[in-house]
């Protein structure tokens, strides 16, 4: 209605929703509860924790936070506000990517050692490994080879 108050009457446009006159008016003219300001301010301190932890805390470890700083609500008090600005923590939970996954078309690799590790002499067999390390960025990859003769695993 204030966009449009130029084009109509505020009369007219308050009949359509059946608001009064005085109603709307009221209303634009009316300050901000006490409610609405409270969660202002929660909000702005949560999103001070929240930047602060490099957005990783979700409402339980803010919730935490906030209580030693002296904040004294339920956790369910702090969660409606962070869930209504969207604010989300990391997720350590990485899936999908594995060393053991093959091409479709791919067949089985020959076994050349016969599944026996055991070497008559040194520098006869050397066997590989590969691991991997999951990190926030993604994997880290490290592939050593290992003498079978003295293996130090």
């Amino acid at each position: 209605m204030s966009t449009n108050h130029v084009c109509f009457p505020i009369a007219i446009m308050a009949r359509v929703p059946c608001v009064s006159k005085a109603g709307y008016h009221a209303w634009v003219l009316r300050l901000p509860s006490a409610h609405v300001v409270a969660d202002k301010a929660l909000l702005k301190r949560v999103r001070t924790v929240h930047t602060t932890s490099r957005q990783a805390y979700e409402a339980p470890r803010i919730h935490a936070d906030l209580q030693v700083c002296g904040e004294l609500h339920g956790r369910k008090w702090i969660a409606r506000p962070i869930r209504q600005a969207g604010l989300v923590g990391a997720s350590h939970r990485h899936c999908g990517a594995t060393i053991t996954r093959r091409h479709k078309d791919a067949g089985l690799a020959p076994d050349l050692v016969d599944c026996t590790f055991n070497a008559s002499g040194p520098n006869q067999l050397w066997v590989a490994y590969i691991t991997y390390v999951p990190t926030m960025t993604g994997f880290l990859y490290m592939a050593g080879f290992v003498n079978a003769m003295t293996p130090i695993w």
